[in-house]
């Protein structure tokens, strides 16, 4: 759900002082990570380097600072109606603790975010709402969302984006080490739930969802409290092999795991089931924005599909690449690609026309050169059984 892709992590703004910072930024520089611009904050790409980074989250545990990630909370009555009608995925029906992944749709089927939505309750009771979208996508659905909230003044939208940080932590040894940090054990929560507890005496929102293939949770906490939550983890996890990872590891661990990334995958062009995400869509005895578009996606079938690549050889496919058939005829293209630093050989993902979706075999025009390459389900990695 990152918003670039790390292979052009450049964002819009054209001077350092147009950059946002997270609440981590001073950590991260004075550990020396690389710093670049990514969806207007400036981020740290990788310390160490993106392969070690990448197998410590495969083997250890890594922590990912995402708090350039929005986080949109809603309260009031009739909140999750309003949800309901904006989001591909049910609402009304979820109970305190759930969280979901779903899409913002234009009425058209395009995708103008992927989001994850949890339904809260603080320990005094109180439920609400908050929606995680992508970093550069934030202001877009805010203004989307706007002229909706008029049909439902019982609710309210606050941006707690700047009030917040968000930190991930990812690996096979992620919830065992944090089980000592929270009142809570977060062994107890299921995939895609959530709670708030508390580190320290200060709350903090926990949630078990992932971006990465890897088990781990995500922690919301004040933005004053990031520095002290964040090396309470390092230090819970430092026998373990906890540690700082970038935004150039969280990628290739996406990539791995055949998770969509918006700009890639998905955009405004592209609707949910063509990106291979119909279960992200609750079509049946609902109404919300983009359901007729989607609809008729679903009766009639996609013209386009996304598959999984493997390119012969070493040379990596990146996303522009030209895909083509046995023929030598463009069939599509590939959106995300690069090494698999687990698997040890290229990986790419593609959306191409859904007639050649079974086709045996594929071409990819790499920088003018073309590469045979064999489709593969997703994702290419997944995690091995918890042991018993």
């Amino acid at each position: 759900m990152t918003t670039s892709s790390t292979n052009d992590p450049v964002g819009n703004p054209s001077s350092p002082a147009d950059f946002l910072q997270t609440p981590l930024d001073a950590w991260h520089r004075q550990a020396g990570a690389k710093m670049v611009p990514f969806a207007g904050y400036e981020m740290p790409i990788q310390y160490e380097g993106i392969v070690a980074e990448h197998q410590a989250c495969r083997t250890k545990a890594a922590l990912f600072d995402v708090s350039h990630m929005g986080r949109l909370r809603f309260d009031g009555d009739h909140a999750a109606e309003f949800l309901d009608h904006v989001l591909t995925r049910r609402v009304t029906d979820m109970v305190p603790g759930q969280v979901r992944y779903g899409m913002v749709c234009n009425a058209e089927g395009g995708v103008l975010d992927d989001v994850l939505v949890s339904f809260l309750q603080t320990p005094s009771e109180r439920r609400f709402h908050l929606l995680v979208v992508n970093a550069s996508n934030r202001e877009k659905i805010l203004k989307w969302f706007e002229p909706h909230l008029a049909d439902f003044p019982t609710v309210t939208m606050s941006d707690r984006t700047e009030l917040t940080a968000m930190i991930a932590i990812q690996g096979p040894m992620a919830i065992e080490v944090c089980k000592k940090l929270f009142s809570i054990d977060p062994s107890r929560l299921k995939n895609y739930n959530a709670f708030i507890t508390d580190q320290f005496k200060k709350p903090v929102i926990v949630s078990r969802t992932g971006y990465t293939g890897e088990d781990g949770l995500e922690l919301i906490v004040r933005a004053e409290e990031a520095h002290r939550v964040w090396e309470n983890v390092l230090l819970a996890g430092r026998e373990a092999g906890f540690v700082p990872a970038g935004l150039g590891a969280r990628d290739t661990l996406r990539m791995e795991a055949g998770m969509p990334l918006y700009g890639h995958e998905l955009d405004e062009t592209i609707d949910p089931i063509t990106a291979g995400l119909k279960f992200g869509c609750n079509l049946k005895d609902r109404h919300f924005i983009g359901e007729d578009a989607l609809r008729a996606v679903a009766e009639q079938g996609p013209t386009r599909c996304r598959i999984g690549l493997l390119p012969t050889g070493k040379r990596p496919a990146r996303e522009g690449c030209d895909v083509l058939n046995a023929d030598g005829e463009k069939i599509g293209q590939v959106t995300s690609g690069g090494p698999s630093p687990t698997l040890g050989i290229p990986i790419a993902m593609a959306t191409i026309d859904a007639k050649h979706a079974k086709d045996p075999s594929f071409q990819i025009d790499i920088r003018g050169k073309t590469t045979d390459a064999l489709p593969t389900k997703l994702p290419f990695y997944k995690r091995p059984p918890a042991a018993s």
